[in-house]
């Protein structure tokens, strides 16, 4: 038996006890995740597709460990104009394992895909007005690669970037070049998420990059 089932944006081909890289998942370790979007179910000879989904059908996964895909370097040049450009990038994954295949009455327990988690986010109450988020860049410290890196990696709000160990936002931005001190970060989202603007901009007059001058 195995089952064509969307996750996280992309469609894999699965089968239980299978094990399966995917793009990070917002779950934790250990955590059972149940993926709705199931495209094809073929049991003994007999499939089943959808249209484009199987109603009620589901995929049920254990989230067995988050980490780094390989290094992919990324080099840019243009021609005579003394251009060039170049890049690292690891891609962030979750490996997990294919628990069970179910062909009805399953209903999503998590939704780990990036178009539900825009809905639910697009539902709740935001201070910012930015669709993409709010401007990390008004944290001292924060420069547009690092805006885009946190981004990439589910910190795009103060609000997030408040809750964000100083040590696991260092992980995050390793790729990035500059020597950055992150110790700040977090209490200075928090600040932003609040609306403490002078506040805020009293501590950063004191600051040189996220750092007590």
């Amino acid at each position: 038996m195995y089952a064509i089932v969307e996750i996280a944006g992309q469609q894999f081909k699965v089968a239980k006890d299978q094990k399966v890289y995917v793009h990070r998942l917002p779950e934790s370790e250990g955590s059972s995740v149940t993926f709705d979007k199931v495209m094809l179910i073929e049991d003994k000879g007999n499939v089943t597709v959808g249209a484009p989904a199987i109603e009620g059908a589901g995929v049920t996964a254990k989230i067995l460990g988050h980490l780094k895909g390989d290094k992919v370097i990324v080099f840019k040049k243009k021609r005579r104009k003394g251009y060039k450009k170049k890049n690292g990038h690891r891609q962030y994954l979750s490996e997990i394992q294919i628990e069970s295949i179910a062909t009805s009455g399953t209903k999503a327990t998590k939704k780990a895909e990036p178009a539900k988690k825009a809905e639910a986010k697009k539902a709740a109450p935001k201070k910012s007005t930015s669709k993409k988020g709010d401007d990390l860049k008004k944290i001292e410290g924060i420069g547009p690669k690092i805006a885009e890196t946190l981004a990439d990696a589910g910190i795009a709000t103060f609000a997030e970037l408040a809750k964000s160990e100083p040590a696991k936002i260092s992980e995050i931005i390793a790729n990035v070049r500059g020597n950055h001190v992150t110790d700040t970060w977090p209490k200075q989202a928090e600040l932003a998420a609040e609306g403490k603007w002078d506040e805020l901009k009293e501590w950063q007059d004191k600051l040189d990059g996220g750092v007590a001058k």
